[in-house]
């Protein structure tokens, strides 16, 4: 797939199916694309659109749209991409309540594909609806390296990068880190659920491949959308940790950084924050001025890499939307990219078999992809193979609202991030024996 032909052409086509950021988080079910009588493909999406994660649902929505377009110019030069017909809805973050939505999606509106998800553990349980059903689906958010692994099966695919990966690369950057300063004493701070455990669990792994030596001081597990962290900033200045590795997304790591600005934290603790701290609506929130010594990442930046792809999705998102787009919104765009060159290398065909088969080891040059690299889905887990950049943040009003992006990276390539095989074998066989993972500590 190239880059299409100017695609601001095609957005008048897609008429009234170009919904406002605003409206989106109103509406709830959302239909976008081509008509149910038209569509070669059905995919049925669960984001949420409530509470503090509700940017992440209206950015994959918007991602989406910026998908449809760039595939109608495809198709408008001849190329032989699908005609999609994408039905979105509000999961609420709950897992039981996204299962009933995405039944709705297979049984009632004859979705063949299913996609999205920000929490892990709304992805978890869909999954195992999916595999039930023997229904595709494609993970375009959430993160837990369980989804592959543990939990993986051969209906399962994922588009963004995982925990591993950000765990491995954050394991690297603290080690560099450890060689330059000496730090030993380690916190662990994340939500209590699926992601924040795998997280604590992965980067442990990470450590321990690298022979990074640690002293772990504490791990705090508040429960998602926590309103209040006064009890765990507290625990953690008590602990007196050299670096704190925190799970913690979206509006919760803001609250969690924004009431932590106000004690002594930051004075004697590096914060990190491998996975989503780096997200554009974070920065954005830390006016013209961040915390000292915040070391973040996420799962696609504004700013990195800065090639015509990269600037050309982020120039196509603020155009249609009138701002810039957190990382939900290339994950989205990603998911639906990924499923048209799978169709396209399973030469039009939409057997469910033969869309799998097309996507193992399928390669696609996407907006975060350096130059020389493109991503590409490993045939045996099923997760899409990328680079990662950490960076600290630095003034940088290009991208407004924000006045602080990301830079100083440090770059980690697919190869150096990728599990090894004896890993990969001692998590399926956990898998295959049924044995749960432990879980942490409750604070």
């Amino acid at each position: 797939m190239s880059l299409p032909r100017p695609w601001f052409h095609c957005a008048l086509a897609l008429g009234g199916l170009l919904l406002s950021v605003a409206s989106v988080a109103q509406v709830g079910r959302v239909e976008l694309g081509a008509a149910a009588s038209q569509a070669d493909l059905t995919m049925g999406c669960l984001y949420p659109m409530t509470e503090r994660a509700a940017i992440y649902g209206q950015d994959s929505i918007a991602g989406v749209q910026v998908a449809l377009i760039e595939l109608q110019a495809m198709r408008e030069a001849g190329d032989k991409v699908p005609r999609l017909r994408v039905i979105i809805d509000d999961d609420q973050s709950k897992a039981s309540y996204g299962v009933g939505l995405a039944k709705n999606f297979i049984h009632q509106d004859g979705v063949q594909v299913l996609c999205g998800m920000v929490s892990s553990g709304v992805g978890l349980a869909v999954s195992e609806l999916a595999k039930r059903e023997q229904v595709l689906m494609i993970g375009t958010d959430h993160a837990s390296s369980r989804m592959t692994l543990e939990n993986g099966h051969p209906w399962y695919f994922r588009v963004t990068n995982d925990t591993w990966t950000s765990m491995a690369a954050g394991a690297r950057y603290l080690q560099a880190l450890q060689k330059e300063t000496g730090w030993k004493r380690l916190a662990f701070i994340g939500p209590d659920y699926e992601y924040g455990h795998v997280s604590r669990d992965d980067l442990h792994e990470a450590f321990a491949r690298l022979g990074v030596a640690f002293e772990d001081v504490t791990e705090l597990w508040p429960r998602l959308y926590e309103p209040d962290y006064s009890a765990y900033i507290a625990a953690l200045e008590q602990a007196k940790p050299d670096v704190i590795v925190s799970a913690l997304w979206g509006g919760d790591f803001h609250a969690f950084v924004t009431q932590a600005a106000g004690t002594r934290l930051f004075e004697t603790s590096r914060l990190a924050n491998f996975d989503t701290g780096g997200n554009y609506d974070f920065l954005v929130s830390l006016g013209d001025k961040a915390p000292p010594g915040l070391i973040l990442s996420a799962r696609h930046h504004n700013n990195w890499p800065d090639t015509p792809r990269n600037r050309s999705f982020v120039q196509r998102f603020q155009a249609l939307n009138g701002r810039y787009p957190t990382y939900a919104a290339q994950g989205a765009y990603t998911g639906v990219m990924v499923l048209a060159k799978a169709f396209e290398k399973a030469g039009g065909s939409t057997d469910t078999q033969a869309l799998i088969h097309a996507l193992e080891g399928l390669e696609i040059a996407l907006p975060e992809d350096p130059p020389g690299f493109v991503s590409r889905i490993d045939p045996r887990t099923h997760q899409l193979q990328q680079t990662q950049a950490i960076g600290t943040p630095v003034a940088n009003s290009q991208f407004p609202p924000a006045q602080v992006m990301l830079g100083n990276w440090a770059v980690y390539s697919a190869q150096e991030l990728q599990m090894d095989s004896a890993t990969i074998n001692r998590r399926l066989a956990t898998h295959a024996a049924g044995k749960p993972r432990p879980e942490g500590r409750a604070p």
